[in-house]
């Protein structure tokens, strides 16, 4: 056996347990997930075959349309919103302040909670009567004559509770940010500051552009995590479908109609739909990085 042969099976004996994995876990998942989406398959009887009626079904399912608005809704507020805290935080830790490091901690420590804690710290906070939100707005808005909002119960406050319980996660991409920002080198500070720039313009003309690499990155993960948003919502809004439509989003419904309702292939069909808008979505913000984002050259 020559030495090539050798070291390939080698290499497959070390790769071996994970393509397996991916197979078993992976691969074989998606395409059981496929062939359900062509069937009726209500979970306790063997699926049957209906060719693409599931997916008919969905266009025609008023419900559906209005989650896929929900979850748009959300996803196109959210990322801007939560990608300009994320850079201005960054900016700030990274200029020489004192404890940066510990103020970096501090922004960090919140993504290490598990999002369903997180969410019922929330629903508490959330809590149109007893909220502490609502406890400190109170005093601010009586003497203009308004009143706390009831963030949970009335649908046009959900929305913004979606997106300030969004924030509570930043502190990954602020480290992800100043982990960028350092790496910019200098003498592009110095130049800027002979040509009379500010502070605010070198971080627009200098610091994003070399940094645009890791938003790309951060934004096309908060886009996957967007569209798939479910424990917050879930844990936050989870009534019964139609007490709050719009704190019912795209995930939930597909949760709802596999697991709750028995309608696998149905569900099965919904996540077909979200794994192809993901793709083309990250696809679109591939060919748009290829003007917007610089990379460089070493």
């Amino acid at each position: 056996m020559g030495r090539s042969i050798r070291d390939e099976l080698t290499g497959l004996a070390w790769a071996g347990p994970w393509l397996i994995g991916s197979a078993v876990f992976v691969f074989l998942p998606m395409g059981l997930s496929a062939y359900y989406s062509l069937t009726d398959y209500p979970l306790l009887e063997p699926p049957m075959f209906v060719g693409l009626k599931n997916y008919r079904d969905l266009m025609g399912d008023p419900t559906f349309w209005r989650v896929v608005k929900n979850t748009a809704l959300f996803a196109g507020v959210s990322i801007p919103v939560f990608t300009l805290v994320a850079l201005v935080l960054a900016g700030l830790l990274n200029s020489r302040v004192r404890f940066a490091k510990v103020y970096q901690a501090a922004v960090f420590i919140p993504t290490l909670v598990p999002l369903i804690a997180s969410a019922m710290v929330w629903f508490w906070l959330f809590n149109g009567e007893y909220g502490l939100v609502n406890k400190v707005l109170a005093p601010l808005l009586r003497p203009v004559g308004l009143s706390p909002p009831a963030w949970i119960a009335d649908e046009s406050w959900v929305l913004p509770a979606m997106v300030l319980m969004t924030l509570w996660g930043v502190g990954q991409s602020v480290v992800i940010y100043v982990a960028a920002m350092q790496d910019v080198p200098r003498q592009l500070y110095e130049a800027a500051e002979l040509d009379g720039m500010g502070p605010v313009r070198r971080f627009v003309h200098v610091t994003l552009p070399m940094i645009s690499p890791a938003i790309l990155f951060n934004v096309i993960a908060l886009t996957i995590s967007a569209v798939q948003v479910f424990a917050v919502p879930y844990v936050m809004f989870r009534r019964p479908w139609g007490t709050n439509p719009a704190g019912h989003y795209y995930t939930m419904y597909l949760y709802e109609s596999g697991f709750v309702y028995g309608r696998m292939g149905y569900a099965c069909a919904m996540a077909w739909i979200q794994l192809l808008v993901v793709l083309a979505l990250t696809g679109l913000m591939m060919l748009a990085s290829r003007k917007l984002v610089h990379y460089t050259r070493t």
